[in-house]
């Protein structure tokens, strides 16, 4: 099968000339070791069997409906998550919430891996890049991968130190819960 791996160009300039990413380590989370000076999260979830529950999967991540059925609010410029993109991903209550501009830096699409990374933009409360991938495996299984580098860039994510990485696991788990419930 055919590997289909979209990337932004040089540096992470956005294409459609938008705002410059906010951090110079772009693709780290598609090419690997992740970068040091950052806090690194690997959360693998099981998702199911056979592919069918893959396409399902890999649709829901690629779509925006992954995150947008986990509570979050996306505003994107495009219905699927595509290199140069630029999504918005927020949650409020009530007048209080965060929005965190991110550009799409790559996606992957082939017969066993679906799934894209965005980056920070300056405003993000983070600065760094985090992917969300769908895996047939060979036996069938399907599996959903976040992977992530962060460190904060604003003061509030300064102060409160460690619990942003706590969130940031409990929201990956929580996204394969809801992968597995839409995929299934």
């Amino acid at each position: 099968m055919t590997r289909l791996i979209r990337a932004l160009g040089d540096a992470g300039a956005d294409r459609r000339g938008g705002a410059a990413l906010s951090y110079p380590e772009v693709g780290a989370t598609l090419h690997r070791p992740l970068p040091a000076g950052y806090h690194h999260l690997h959360r693998t979830t099981r998702v199911g069997q056979g592919r069918a529950v893959f396409e399902r999967a890999g649709a829901a991540v690629t779509s925006w409906r992954l995150h947008r059925r986990s509570g979050m609010r996306v505003e994107a410029d495009a219905p699927h998550a595509e290199p140069g993109g630029e999504v918005s991903v927020g949650r409020w209550a009530g007048r209080f919430g965060v929005e965190a501009p991110c550009t799409v830096v790559w996606t992957v699409a082939d017969a066993s891996r679906t799934g894209f990374a965005y980056g920070t933009r300056p405003g993000h409360p983070e600065r760094g890049e985090e992917s969300f991938v769908a895996e047939l495996r060979a036996d069938g299984s399907v599996w959903f991968t976040v992977t992530a580098f962060s460190r904060p860039a604003c003061w509030y994510t300064r102060l409160a130190g460690p619990l942003v990485p706590v969130a940031q696991g409990v929201y990956a788990r929580h996204l394969g819960r809801t992968l597995r419930r839409l995929a299934t």
